[in-house]
């Protein structure tokens, strides 16, 4: 749901929301149009992020810090763009007094997401009173006030539910998100039926201006120039210049026939089990990054590390002696020979990308001036650049996306000042282009500015110099490296845990910024891997305390803010005003690493007891944790059995019959805020209206339980069909140069097949002219052209192939091909002439009382008998120049 409700708050292509309702809104479209899509016929479960475990707030710490200090620097700049702008006199729409959205409110325990959680249980009774497409559906609401990730919400109960006896292995599963990590988890179901719906990504979308709304320029470069109308009475002014978005199915069943082909290896020490190699392939996949570590120094998923470590696994898993991992538990001996298989190529690796960088840069060094040299001495720019003919209305061509914007360009290019030569060239942007006349920098200067390296890693003694600048303590310090190593280790086998039986421990986390080499996980095999039992989450308000920067402080009490911005407060270091971003040899700020201090979880704790007596009882109830909603309408197996629970007020929890639901089983108990029938159910939305006429219900639901030692079982279940592969085998050679697979016909894939073209059956018609033979084949039609592709008729039982030209074609028309059948002459069947063949045998039976005159049909212009008219319905002969009467009508056939 965070997908969802993160594009329709604050929306990258079009106008933000005006108003909370209108974001609400805008969530309940956009549902309605992926329930259409996926057209869901047993289960609706929509999961909200609630509060994550500790090695995840670290993550969610890092990106609202990060928007925060943003969203401060956007809103300064745009007010002084708009103040230089109405100083010139230019024309901007009247600032709307609003607060600027804060994407952090989109946090477990603020205001906004307690009404986002009311506003999701009105839609959800609505669509089950007025949509029939919800007419039978189970529908499932995890809001923020349940603990844990949407996604792995949503992996649990799958888990869970595959456990039980009534559950069916064949269920299909669509999951709606964009994260990577949704295919590694869907694979980790082992379900044969699971699919991921996700919006297309397409880049360079344009985006509004945030000063004036209009599209084709930036905050930085908006000039303030009134709205052009669009259409003739400005009727168009509220549509948006952009189109819908598309969404793409991404079927894992095809990712596993991939994955099966590539992971497939012959003469293993062991049995091959393509269910427990996926397993190892989503372990490795966790080297090369995910939410919880950082990923190792010498894999870059862009440089193709996933590949480089399947082919070490590959070679190294004869050695191991058996896989990587079971049921999400890891045996960190046989990990430890494909970390050292890596750590030995780690060297080449850093000397290689190095390399790339520098060839890459010389080759875009080599670009630019190889344009400088081409570049004519005065070529117009903007809309006035010349296009080659029949280019200007191509794709590529250039559009004009604001035509004002761009004759505002036109008019700074003409009253440039005197310091640009006639000679200078413009950009399409307007401006002067530095490969016109104005004078430039250096040769070497017009290349960005490089980030510093201090580390090297291309250089010799790489090691050290990462350590003391990454970590500030000497290589030498074996004790800190193999501490930072055992930290890595319980990260790799708490993600997986995470991802296979759920969360281990909600208290541990990774405390450092940066991950060891791979040539570090010397004797990790003897590293102890288990975890706490019995932690728990954090409250809704804690979780704030410990992501939040003290710029989104107003979502907090009064005196739990406090805590953030007063410099006496004892967790004030908590909570810095600015800090460092990493690049760590990325070229963007997001790319980087925030280095801010870890929450130390017992100091938080110590500061807050003074603080929790002054929540009011709103704010008490939004820090407590909730769990799941089930909704049913009136026509749902469930509905009258909920409804007699409610009757007789039960207290005790009471098991789901699963006979009544699909299988699904849990426990129900009774919700103090429960939708019922006959009862209105508010619109906390005013433009939408109450509920009146309510048939829906609700109630609490939780999953079923196990012991917490219980192991889930990664495995496809027995009765599991595995899908058809879809596959061809053109889908596996990376050279096919875009040709279409053919079947193989016979052993030898060199062997042409038989072909016999036009020529060929000219020469055959005058070697073997019609009448002379007296086999059966003296007679034989030339193939219809339906089976022109092998030229052969198809064969009758006890017939031979061998076709036959009609003899009187004309070499001018022997390109059309034989004609169909229903074109064909039939000749004079006089002295010498053979039975006709047996397909043609049915005119014959019909025709007995004919002369055999009858038979020959006369030829149209060139010889060639007329065209067919499919008016008629079934004809077997011409209608124009008819010599003879019809035949009697058969009752069956219309021959008129």
């Amino acid at each position: 749901m965070n997908g969802i409700i993160h594009p329709c708050t604050h929306p990258e292509d079009k106008p933000a929301p005006k108003n909370e309702d209108e974001m609400m809104v805008a969530i309940f479209e956009y549902i309605d149009r992926l329930f259409n899509i996926v057209r869901p016929r047993r289960l609706l479960y929509m999961a909200i992020d609630g509060v994550a475990p500790r090695a995840k707030m670290n993550q969610q710490r890092s990106r609202r810090f990060r928007a925060s200090k943003e969203g401060m620097e956007a809103a300064v700049e745009k007010q002084r763009v708009r103040e230089e702008i109405l100083a010139k006199g230019g024309f901007l729409p009247p600032e709307e007094i609003k607060e600027r959205f804060d994407s952090n409110c989109i946090t477990p325990g603020t205001e906004f997401m307690d009404n986002l959680a009311k506003c999701l249980r009105y839609y959800i009774a609505d669509r089950l009173n007025n949509d029939p497409g919800w007419k039978n559906l189970t529908v499932i609401l995890s809001d923020a006030s349940a603990p844990g990730e949407g996604e792995h919400k949503i992996m649990d109960y799958i888990r869970r539910q595959r456990a039980q006896p009534n559950h069916d292995p064949n269920t299909h599963h669509c999951l709606c998100g964009a994260d990577a990590d949704l295919i590694m988890l869907g694979l980790a179901t082992h379900e044969p039926n699971f699919t991921i719906i996700r919006e297309e990504f397409k880049p360079n979308k344009p985006k509004p201006c945030g000063l004036c709304n209009q599209f084709g320029h930036e905050v930085k470069d908006c000039e303030g120039l009134p709205r052009e109308k669009k259409g003739k009475h400005d009727e168009l002014a509220d549509s948006l210049p952009c189109a819908e978005g598309e969404f793409i199915f991404l079927r894992l069943n095809v990712l596993r026939e991939y994955l099966e082909r590539e992971l497939t290896m012959a003469s293993l020490p062991f049995t091959f089990d393509v269910e427990r190699s996926i397993d190892d392939w989503v372990f490795m996949c966790f080297f090369v990054g995910n939410d919880f570590l950082p990923h190792l120094p010498s894999l870059e998923i862009r440089e193709g590390a996933i590949d480089r470590l399947v082919n070490i696994y590959k070679n190294v898993v004869h050695k191991t002696g058996g896989y990587l991992t079971e049921s999400g538990y890891v045996n960190l001996q046989r990990v430890q020979m494909i970390m050292l298989a890596v750590g030995e190529v780690e060297d080449s690796i850093f000397k290689k990308r190095k390399d790339d960088e520098d060839s890459f840069r010389r080759r875009q060094k080599e670009k630019r001036k190889r344009m400088k040299r081409d570049q004519p001495a005065f070529s117009p720019g903007g809309l006035l650049t010349p296009h080659a003919l029949g280019s200007r209305n191509s794709p590529g061509s250039q559009v004009a996306s604001n035509p004002r914007q761009a004759a505002y360009e036109m008019r700074m290019q003409n009253n440039s000042s005197p310091s640009v030569s006639p000679n200078t060239s413009f950009t399409s942007d307007g401006s002067p282009s530095p490969l016109g006349g104005i004078k430039r920098k250096a040769d070497n200067s017009d290349s960005e500015p490089e980030p510093e390296d201090n580390v090297r890693l291309w250089e010799a003694g790489w090691k050290q110099r990462y350590y003391k600048n990454k970590f500030d303590v000497d290589a030498a310090d074996e004790k800190f490296r193999r501490k930072v190593v055992q930290s890595y280790v319980e990260g790799l086998c708490w993600v997986l845990r995470y991802y296979y039986q759920g969360c281990a421990s909600w208290k541990w986390y990774y405390p450092f910024h940066y991950a060891p080499f791979a040539s570090d996980f010397e004797g990790i095999a003897d590293m102890p891997s288990d975890f706490e039992k019995g932690t728990k989450p954090f409250k809704p308000l804690e979780q704030l305390m410990g992501v939040f920067p003290a710029a989104s402080g107003n979502f907090l009490p009064p005196s739990w803010r406090k805590l953030m911005n007063d410099p006496d407060s004892s967790i004030i270091d908590f909570y810095p005003e600015d800090f460092a971003i990493d690049l760590n040899g990325k070229k963007y700020a997001w790319q980087g690493v925030a280095l801010l201090p870890f929450v130390d979880e017992r100091r938080l704790r110590a500061a807050l007891e003074e603080v929790y007596p002054d929540l009011t009882p709103e704010e008490t109830r939004r820090n407590s944790l909730g769990g799941d909603v089930l909704f049913v309408g009136k026509y749902h197996p469930l509905h009258d059995f909920i409804l007699e629970l409610y009757q007789t007020g039960s207290t005790e929890p009471v098991d789901v019959p699963p006979e009544l639901c699909h299988g699904i089983q849990g426990k129900f108990s009774l919700d103090e805020e429960a939708i019922l029938p006959d009862q209105v159910v508010c619109s906390p939305v005013p433009m939408l209206r109450d509920l009146t006429q309510n048939t829906a219900i609700s109630i609490n639901f939780k999953d079923p339980q196990f012991a917490e030692d219980y192991i889930f079982k990664a495995v496809m279940l027995p009765g599991a069909r595995k899908p058809a592969p879809v596959l061809k085998p053109s889908d596996w050679e990376k050279s096919s140069n875009g040709r279409q697979w053919k079947p193989q016909l016979g052993f030898n894939r060199d062997r042409r097949p038989v072909h016999l073209d036009q020529a060929a059956f000219r020469t055959l018609g005058h070697v073997m002219p019609r009448g002379s033979g007296t086999g059966i084949y003296s007679n034989a039609a030339p193939p219809p052209v339906t089976y022109q592709g092998s030229l052969y008729r198809p064969l009758l039982r006890g017939q031979t192939q061998i076709p036959k030209l009609m003899s009187n074609m004309r070499p001018q028309d022997s390109w059309r091909g034989p004609p169909p059948l229903f074109q064909q002459q039939r000749f004079d069947r006089g002295i010498g002439a053979e039975p006709l063949l047996p397909w043609n045998r049915m005119l014959q039976t019909q025709n007995a009382a004919f002369q055999p005159n009858q038979y020959q049909m006369l030829a149209g212009p060139g010889g060639y008998p007329p065209r067919r008219d499919d008016r008629g319905g079934r004809q077997g002969y011409p209608r124009e120049g008819r010599k003879y009467p019809l035949p009697p009508p058969s009752g069956r056939y219309n021959w008129n």
